[in-house]
């Protein structure tokens, strides 16, 4: 029974081994082809892996990057999971400026990786798909943070938690994608000092 045991145990580090080759080399692959232009080919081939061995963990290269696009953007989601508790507006305020300069400046970070994603977001329908549903996780996140707020009077009433934290996201994506393309027209601190005045002016008492 122990060596049945270590025999799966080493087949299963072996399998989990292999698939972080195999994403790791489509992360140099993609950054060196981009996404267009990369093949599952020349993943495996810089893996050093079988073609049968591959496809047993992943389908394709559109596989492959929604995983990418997973493990980068969960570090960008435990910001959005930052402790929100604000007892006044100004503490609201330092703690949204604060989330906010820390996803713009990871998106700085992150530059070359989510130019990737930027590209096959127009061209790959699962990762476009896959971007709609990581949008989606960060508005609902930020909906109970609204939520909160006006639970403990700080934030106006009369608005849908939902559609501000919407715009409030879109607000943040667009400026993602300017810093990820190096078209920012001003610094990443002054921009996220301008969308925290603007927005919680907006929605705050």
């Amino acid at each position: 029974m122990e060596n049945s045991k270590e025999q799966t145990d080493g087949r299963h580090l072996r399998s989990l081994q292999t698939r972080q080759k195999l994403l790791a080399a489509a992360r140099e692959v993609f950054l060196e082809e981009g996404f267009q232009k990369s093949t599952i080919s020349q993943v495996i081939k810089r893996a050093k892996t079988g073609y049968g061995t591959a496809y047993v963990h992943f389908t394709g290269k559109d596989d492959l990057l929604i995983v990418l696009m997973e493990d980068v953007m969960a570090a960008f989601y435990e910001i959005a999971e930052m402790p929100f508790q604000p007892t006044s507006l100004e503490e609201a305020q330092r703690l949204i400026k604060n989330q906010t300069l820390t996803f713009l400046t990871m998106a700085e970070s992150e530059r070359q990786m989510l130019q990737v994603f930027a590209e096959a977001i127009g061209i790959s329908p699962a990762a476009t798909a896959k971007w709609k549903e990581i949008r989606e996780k960060f508005i609902q996140r930020i909906s109970k943070d609204i939520a909160y707020s006006q639970q403990h009077g700080l934030a106006r009433q009369d608005v849908n938690a939902e559609l501000v934290a919407r715009g409030w996201f879109f607000s943040n994506e667009m400026y993602q994608w300017e810093i990820v393309r190096n078209e920012h027209q001003a610094s990443i601190e002054e921009i996220a000092q301008t969308l925290t005045a603007i927005y919680t002016n907006g929605l705050y008492d």
